[in-house]
């Protein structure tokens, strides 16, 4: 049996991985998005199954306003006396010389909660891990942020012992354990001890094409006592640019019950336009950072290597003691998702933005999803937005709606979204000109609002009550379509819209915050302030390509 990365299709970055008895955990960074934290669990590395998240209320993360991109960065999962340790942060400031991240940190006797009060621990840096000594002490290891433009922003990696008792910091105890190398942006740091030696992995060049996770070691906490692995970078795409998996790095090593090691990393899986070339720029990564797994071995010096090279491989085998679940399926199928909203709650796939789904947006059973129309697909406030990422590059969305607009300002349909800033959408609205409802086409580029059909805008008849929208993602372009007889016959709307506005690296040549990916969901609008309200009767979630 093999590990067939990546393991974790679309947005799920960051990885936290851990091992209790013989059950894996990964932990995701989620942003802006709601719930916070993404968790999955596995006892084979190679079938994941999705978890609720921990932070499911604003008493444990209110991201009301948090600029896209900010939020939850790099959460550590960890398990020591007998329960769940969960570090998070939520990140105020993305764009220019500070963060305003504060770090958090909550606990749960079980993986599926309660999670407790947070403890608000410091906003020294983000990344944030907590190690746990053998000797029962505990420490609180993070990138350390530097706002001064005269210096690095990245200051090193810093080390903080954690009061147990008091269940706070001891800043007096604070020190310096690394600085890293020429390459720089050293972040998201993970202790681990072996034989004795303490080891520090942290990601350094930023997580772009230049990422890459490298590791250091002391025979003690003193502060610079660490030196660097004379094998460095333990992971890294960048001299590996035609390899499948791309961005490798920030990640986190874990061991087997047999003593197998492995280590869980992002990465990045990108495209490119036939006029372009692969290499420089190495293309669009439409599915954000994702998590990959590699197999690690450890030399005759003690130092850990990917087995297969630096740049990793597509596939790895999997634990010799593996436990495989029952009726398992093959991870890397084309997924069919169809949700009839019966449910009072919403799946655990949806998601919303900063804040938790409440009867503000609307509310979800008996087969509808009813959503009130608030603020526009630019608003991080008030939105009235669902949506689950993109997982495959080729996949079909579809949806019916019944909306009655009484004012252009009213919209409701189905949307790509990527943030604020970069999203497109078919929706349903009003024409105060032709005194009728109408189909509309939009994309929002770099906050360059594009209205596409106008004149030409499909006017939808006066006896339809459920309008059928569709999109049709093929990797690098996408369009939309109509239908208004129950699905029977669609119409594809003359628009074909370019994917890549939709990725990490088009929004990084114009915003700091470049770390989620693509998301395909609903909508309604009404910055009138009138809440007209849209009526989802169901969304049905097609791949067609082993994207895996």
């Amino acid at each position: 049996m093999k590990i067939s990365n990546p393991v974790l299709r679309g947005f799920d970055a960051d990885p936290s991985m851990i091992r209790v008895g013989d059950t894996y955990y990964i932990a995701n960074s989620t942003f802006e998005w709601f719930p916070g934290v993404r968790l999955h669990e596995s006892t084979d590395l190679v079938h994941w199954k999705l978890l609720p998240s921990p932070l499911q209320s604003t008493e444990l993360i209110d991201m009301r306003g948090n600029p896209a991109s900010g939020g939850v960065w790099a959460p550590d999962l960890s398990y020591a006396d007998g329960k769940f340790w969960l570090v998070y942060s939520d990140i105020k400031v993305v764009n220019g010389a500070f963060k305003d991240g504060i770090n958090y940190l909550t606990c749960a006797d079980q993986i599926t909660g309660p999670w407790s009060t947070p403890i608000r621990l410091n906003g020294v840096g983000f990344d944030a891990s907590l190690f746990h000594d053998d000797d029962g002490r505990k420490y609180l290891v993070q990138q350390t942020w530097d706002h001064r433009e005269y210096h690095h922003a990245f200051n090193g990696i810093t080390l903080t012992e954690f009061d147990t008792a008091m269940m706070k910091l001891k800043p007096e105890t604070a020190r310096t354990l690394w600085r890293g190398d020429e390459v720089k942006l050293i972040e998201g740091p993970h202790l681990y001890k072996k034989d004795g030696l303490y080891y520090l992995f942290a990601a350094e060049g930023g997580t772009v094409w230049t990422h890459r996770e490298v590791v250091a070691r002391s025979n003690s906490l003193e502060a610079l006592s660490f030196e660097a692995s004379p094998g460095n970078p333990f992971i890294s795409n960048f001299d590996t640019p035609n390899s499948y998996l791309q961005k490798q790095g920030h990640g986190a090593l874990v061991d087997t019950p047999s003593g197998e090691w492995y280590y869980a990393s992002l990465c990045a899986r990108p495209w490119h336009h036939a006029t372009e070339s692969a290499t420089d720029p190495r293309g669009w990564c439409t599915l954000g950072r994702e998590t990959s797994i590699q197999k690690v071995e450890w030399d005759e010096e003690g130092w850990p290597y990917v087995v297969g090279g630096h740049g990793g491989t597509r596939y790895v085998e999997a634990p010799v003691d593996a436990i495989v679940p029952d009726n398992a399926e093959d991870p890397a199928l084309p997924r069919h998702i169809h949700d009839d909203f019966m449910s009072p709650t919403l799946d655990l796939e949806w998601n919303t933005l900063r804040v938790p789904f409440s009867k503000c947006m609307g509310e979800v059973g008996q087969g509808k999803l009813r959503l009130i129309g608030e603020g526009s697909l630019c608003n991080t406030f008030d939105l009235s937005l669902v949506a689950r990422r993109w997982q495959a590059f080729n996949f079909d969305a579809t949806t019916s709606v019944s909306f009655n607009p009484s004012t252009y300002q009213a919209m409701a349909g189905l949307t790509h979204y990527y943030n604020d800033q970069h999203w497109s959408w078919v929706y349903v609205t009003w024409d105060e000109e032709r005194s009728c409802r109408i189909i509309e086409v939009a994309q929002n580029d770099r906050n360059h609002l594009t209205t596409y059909l106008r004149e030409n805008a499909v006017v939808v008849p006066e006896h339809v009550q459920r309008i059928g929208l569709r999109t049709k993602v093929r990797t690098q372009t996408y369009t939309y379509e109509y239908s208004f007889d129950e699905g029977a016959t669609w119409h594809e709307i003359p628009i074909v819209l370019d994917a890549k506005i939709l990725s990490d690296d088009y929004v990084n040549e114009t915003y700091g915050g470049f770390f989620t990916g693509a998301f395909v969901g609903l909508a309604a609008v009404d910055y009138s302030g009138y809440e007209t309200v849209a009526e989802f009767t169901d969304f049905d979630y097609q791949e067609f390509e082993d994207a895996a």
